[in-house]
């Protein structure tokens, strides 16, 4: 069941007619973790909370684009939808390249949703955070198609290939920005709302129990998905997709994607922590999601139903903020 559609409330919402300042929503990134997002937004337009500013890291970017072209319902079904073996059919192994996934599948399922869509041509600010590879630089990517910025702020290294926006080869942004605190207050955000995925580190790396391919997971699958299952389960890609997504091997060594994962773990909670010591939000949402390892796609319920509660957890305290800096002078927007 879908939470947070108390539509009436949502509706009567008007933005060209708020009395409050400018609130902006940070989402972060964690791979996995990041539909905890959807339960999250989901809790905020229930309250009658809509932000004016929005900006996001990987996955974070993702939903939060998502929200704002009006497809958060699409990405949400979607995500529900997602089996292990749906999840293999996304990945499209391309060996040699710069990633170890070419990405053109998922790309063509956020085309058929948001394919059409500028992020200039949004009707509230929104910001995807990526990395410039060639110089290191935090890039906030507000203009043009909105498709390629998200794959941009979710190109992680090793997993993905980079994207190349104007001549510049893009990386996935939590390299730099795990959660985008500093964009949504550079875009005019009095009020910040940030949503974390790491708050609760160190969980689960990589994924908390082994990728089982062979288990029964085709209710709903399209023809075209089923077919696409090889017969063959020792071919080379369904090997080595279960290496890197696995936890743990027979001699109990990591495999690789629970390093990379592991890794990947650390420089964003290391890097959050620092930033967010620095300029931190007026409301920090930290959803217990840390036991769900970032691989886990396939766990979008359990995710949405914590990232909901973890943010109707914090609206009193929202609606508290809004009231008293509205009624500061030279506040209000």
């Amino acid at each position: 069941m879908r939470l947070g559609t108390k539509s009436s409330v949502h509706e009567d919402y008007d933005a060209t007619d708020r009395k409050h300042p400018p609130i902006g929503l940070a989402l972060g990134g964690g791979v996995a973790r990041g539909w905890a997002h959807i339960g999250a937004i989901r809790a905020l337009i229930e309250a009658g909370i809509k932000p004016d500013i929005v900006c996001g890291t990987s996955i974070g970017a993702l939903v939060g684009g998502a929200y704002l072209a009006g497809e958060l319902d699409a990405i949400e079904d979607w995500a529900r939808s997602l089996t292990k073996r749906r999840l293999l059919s996304y990945m499209d192994i391309r060996w040699g390249g710069s990633g170890l996934i070419r990405g053109e599948r998922l790309a063509k399922v956020l085309n058929h949703y948001l394919g059409d869509i500028k992020i200039e041509d949004m009707d509230r600010k929104f910001a995807a955070v990526a990395c410039d590879l060639r110089t290191g630089y935090e890039v906030w990517l507000q203009n043009g198609p909105l498709v390629p910025a998200l794959r941009a702020s979710y190109a992680l290294p090793g997993a993905f290939e980079p994207v190349l926006l104007d001549g510049r080869f893009m990386i996935d942004g939590a390299l730099v920005n795990p959660v985008p605190v500093s964009a949504c207050r550079a875009l005019g955000a009095h009020i910040v709302i940030a949503v974390s995925l790491n708050g609760d580190a160190f969980g689960p790396i990589g994924s908390s129990h082994d990728m089982n391919f062979d288990e029964k997971e085709q209710d709903g699958m399209e023809p075209f998905e089923l077919a696409g299952q090889s017969i063959n389960k020792l071919r080379p890609d369904r090997l080595l997709l279960k290496s890197l997504l696995g936890g743990t091997k027979s001699d109990g060594k990591l495999k690789m994607g629970s390093v990379m994962m592991g890794a990947l773990n650390i420089v964003m909670d290391r890097i959050a922590r620092s930033r967010l010591a620095g300029d931190p939000p007026d409301v920090f949402v930290a959803p217990r999601i840390g036991h769900i390892g970032m691989t886990e796609f396939s766990r979008a319920e359990e995710l949405i139903e914590r990232g909901y509660r973890a943010m109707q957890h914090e609206i009193p305290l929202i609606q508290s903020v809004i009231e008293v800096l509205g009624q500061m002078p030279g506040r209000e927007s």
